[in-house]
């Protein structure tokens, strides 16, 4: 289905009302996108959320990527025709069934029947890589992370979790370059927000500071009134400026500070918790802004109530 008419197909009234809000948060591997997911996925519950992984639509077993020419990050590697077609089934409501990629076993294992719920949350490497799967979503999100935070993330990740040596993540990571930069690194361009997490420029952090983050608002999309959150006190935890993107484009650039005391985040949180649309008499829940077992980012959390945000204002 050519992608202007998926986006007609979508607001069609007999549709509408049934119709999932679809958010793509894409990235490279190990920029954090799986951590960003669940805590948007635990917020809104597992009866209002779907996340799937586009990941899964990898056509080779890491066995049988061994022996060829590309990575993981070649499209070519990927059934991306498959993918575009589920996309297009689940911006409409339909269920799908979808393959399963195991990364800790490196191994395709047996698909499962997916149904979309009020919200689909897809993350990969290449959910935003071809214009007909862009136009399946209401919200496209990239993460990026400097390389040497990401490095540091994929090394500790793939060493611990998927049992590689230091050596062959190294190797792996070189040899992926050139593809990250053709496929994976160019749909930063067609997010309608860029997160990335990392210490605060030219403010000197100690090393144990919490990473900040920066978050870029691309006008392709209605962005929430901050006016209510940014008050003179709340500056020194989030501050929004106009700047120019790599690009040159001017973009607003939404700034929350990992260096902030923990008590003025908390206002932060609970001031956009309150504006959402899910029970604004509780707190906003524990999940949010957890990257590990017991560890939490204040700037994480907040970046993800942004996002939750623009789900909940996309399905009112």
């Amino acid at each position: 289905m050519p992608d202007k008419l998926v986006r007609l197909r979508r607001f069609e009234p007999p549709d509408q009302a049934r119709r999932p809000v679809m958010i793509a948060i894409a990235g490279d591997s190990a920029a954090g996108k799986t951590t960003l997911t669940r805590g948007i996925a635990e917020a809104l519950g597992p009866d209002r959320a779907t996340a799937i992984c586009a990941d899964d639509y990898h056509r080779y077993d890491r066995q049988e990527r061994a022996g060829l020419p590309f990575t993981v990050l070649n499209p070519e590697c990927n059934y991306i025709g498959i993918m575009e077609q589920h996309l297009q089934l689940l911006a409409l409501g339909r269920p799908v069934l979808k393959p399963v990629y195991d990364h800790g076993e490196g191994r395709l294992t047996r698909p499962v029947l997916v149904e979309p719920r009020e919200f689909v949350i897809v993350e990969g490497l290449l959910p935003l890589h071809t214009k007909l799967a862009r136009a399946c979503f209401d919200i496209a999100v990239y993460l990026d992370p400097p390389e040497e935070i990401r490095r540091e993330w994929k090394l500790r990740r793939d060493c611990k979790e998927r049992g590689y040596s230091e050596a062959q993540v190294l190797a792996e990571l070189e040899r992926r370059e050139p593809e990250s930069a053709a496929y994976v690194r160019p749909q930063r361009q067609r997010a309608d927000l860029t997160i990335r997490f990392a210490p605060a420029a030219g403010h000197g952090d100690a090393p144990d500071t919490p990473l900040s983050a920066e978050i870029l608002l691309r006008p392709t999309i209605l962005h929430p009134d901050l006016s209510h959150v940014l008050t003179d006190d709340d500056r020194r935890t989030v501050h929004l400026k106009l700047i120019r993107d790599s690009d040159g484009r001017p973009v607003d650039a939404l700034h929350v500070h990992g260096y902030a005391p923990r008590e003025d985040s908390h206002i932060v949180e609970k001031a956009i918790w309150k504006q959402l649309s899910i029970d604004p008499g509780t707190a906003p829940p524990d999940s949010l802004g957890e990257y590990a077992p017991g560890k939490r980012s204040e700037p994480l959390a907040i970046a993800q109530l942004l996002l939750l945000w623009h789900l909940l204002e996309a399905r009112a």
